[in-house]
């Protein structure tokens, strides 16, 4: 029974820097699963070779985005790209360590979020995940994450137990509509259970409430 090989992943790389971007490339090229298919100077370059690759049929899997460049930014134009190519994941690669930058790019739906002092094998492993629909965020900002939620057992435990399970719900990716029928409430009920806990837990977005559940072991995290 012969098997199928697996799909080559098309990778966009955005960055100002030539030497960023030829680095990117250059390891990726020695990789069997991921490639690089064009490379861009900005977020306006970006979205014009995304909407000609578009026209062909040829879109990338992955785009690996810089924030700060000249004519059009990072957030930008990754506003732009889900706007426009809502299939296409974005996995956010810049020098910015802020939390409360790394938030927004994840509200806006960045798939992951890398320091440029990453490891090459980082950079492999959050392309991968983007693919797979999971989000990949580095260590170090993981560790931010981590530190800033002072106290996180305070939080947990002023919890109900209902509230526990949204978490629990939340953090393996399920929406309000999902999260209503296998609680067996409705959405509207979800929805204030959700709110009810990420305000409980000093939080702003289900990515930091995923994370705060497996940093809390209410779920295992993902491979």
């Amino acid at each position: 029974m012969s098997t199928s090989s697996p799909k080559t992943l098309r990778v966009l790389i955005v960055d100002d820097h030539a030497v960023a971007r030829r680095g990117i490339s250059a390891y990726l090229e020695v990789l069997e699963d991921i490639e690089a298919i064009g490379q861009a100077v900005d977020g306006q370059d970006a979205l014009e070779q995304l909407a000609e690759l578009d026209t062909y049929g040829n879109l990338p899997d992955v785009v690996l985005l810089d924030l700060m460049m000249p004519r059009m930014d990072g957030m930008t134009a990754m506003q732009e790209i889900r706007r426009k190519h809502p299939g296409v994941k974005v996995v956010v690669l810049t020098s910015f360590g802020e939390m409360e930058r790394m938030n927004t790019m994840m509200q806006l739906g960045a798939s992951g979020y890398l320091l440029k002092d990453a490891g090459a094998l980082d950079v492999a492993a959050a392309i991968r995940a983007a693919a797979r629909d999971e989000v990949f965020i580095d260590t170090s900002m993981a560790k931010k994450f981590t530190l800033q939620m002072s106290a996180p057992s305070v939080g947990m435990s002023s919890l109900t137990e209902r509230e526990r399970a949204v978490l629990r719900l939340v953090a393996t990716g399920k929406s309000n509509r999902e999260i209503a029928k296998e609680l067996f409430i409705s959405e509207r009920t979800a929805r204030t259970h959700v709110s009810n806990m990420l305000g409980k837990l000093n939080l702003t977005s289900r990515t930091q409430a995923a994370l705060m559940a497996v940093n809390a072991g209410l779920v295992a995290p993902t491979t």
